[in-house]
């Protein structure tokens, strides 16, 4: 019976201030949706990071007959004894342990995936021989591609050695500052949400006081008179966390689904439906906490007032 009463006049609230709630829901679904935004961006960091990690390789680039470097081509392209050193020293005791496997490119094959890679009409500006010979090493663990590069690096005969990892960390760092900013907007819409919904419950309470007054006179403790006013702000910010979450399920299915995958073929691992359902209580989570908290420190105020 007290129950059905509380949550007749938190509904009833709910339409006396229906402007206001709508602006609540606006903007606790605006604000959730920024998280919800910022939550899959980390995860698919995460994914990306992890995929590369543990494919990324590192080249050892030998000398061609146009190399510039001055320390270690100076006898122009690399020679077959030069090309039997690294190869005995990635299969040599200290090396070994550290390398899952070992492809090695000869000019033509190089010259071959550069055709593949640029079309015929660019890649005729060099000849086979000018494509450099290159070793790709994947290792047991990328983290030690450090241990490879200093190996090799200076070693006659070879031109240069990169981490291909290096090269994603720019796209993971700007995903990082985007997931950031993310962030950042989330944060000040929901500072913008909790006092929206304290003015709604502080102008809900002013516009029952009467009734207010009258449930003190006649006894009813401070957690009755609250209760239906915390539950206006709940109730407000669910259907705002429930629209971020439909609005987070969606990008997901229809932009990560249907348009992500198919126009960024190198990125293989993309979040999923199953990681959008897992943001969705987190979302739902949020929005009834901060708005039981906000409603509850307005109310609080406004009886002690």
């Amino acid at each position: 019976m007290r129950f059905g009463l509380i949550l007749a006049e938190a509904l009833s609230g709910l339409r006396r201030n229906a402007s206001m709630v709508i602006s609540v829901v606006l903007v606790t679904f605006v604000s959730l949706t920024f998280v919800g935004a910022a939550v899959l961006m980390q995860m698919q960091i995460g994914q990306m990071r992890d995929f590369w990690v543990d494919r990324a390789q590192v080249a050892v680039y030998m000398c061609t007959s146009i190399s510039t470097q001055a320390t270690t081509c100076t006898d122009g392209a690399a020679t077959q004894e030069q090309v039997d050193g690294v190869r005995a020293a990635l299969e040599g005791d200290a090396l070994a342990p550290l390398i899952r496997s070992v492809t090695f490119l000869d000019n033509e094959q190089a010259y071959q995936e550069l055709l593949d890679l640029v079309g015929e009409e660019d890649a005729s500006v060099v000849t086979p021989d000018q494509v450099n010979e290159t070793f790709r090493i994947t290792l047991v663990d990328q983290t030690q591609s450090e241990v490879i590069i200093e190996a090799f690096k200076g070693m006659q005969g070879v031109e240069d050695v990169a981490d291909q990892l290096q090269y994603l960390e720019p796209l993971f760092s700007a995903l990082t500052v985007a997931t950031y900013i993310a962030v950042g907007i989330a944060a000040l819409m929901l500072i913008a949400a909790v006092l929206l919904i304290a003015t709604t419950i502080r102008l809900s309470a002013y516009a029952r006081r009467r009734e207010l007054g009258i449930m003190r006179l006649v006894g009813a403790s401070n957690r009755f008179i609250q209760t239906p006013f915390i539950l206006e702000g709940v109730f407000a910010a669910l259907l705002g966390s429930i629209l971020a979450s439909g609005a987070v399920i969606a990008g997901v299915q229809f932009g990560v689904n249907g348009y992500l995958r198919g126009r960024i073929p190198f990125v293989t691992t993309w979040v999923g439906m199953g990681d959008a359902w897992l943001v969705v209580p987190l979302l739902v989570g949020i929005g009834a906490l901060l708005a039981a908290l906000s409603a509850g420190f307005a109310i609080r105020r406004w009886l002690r007032a």
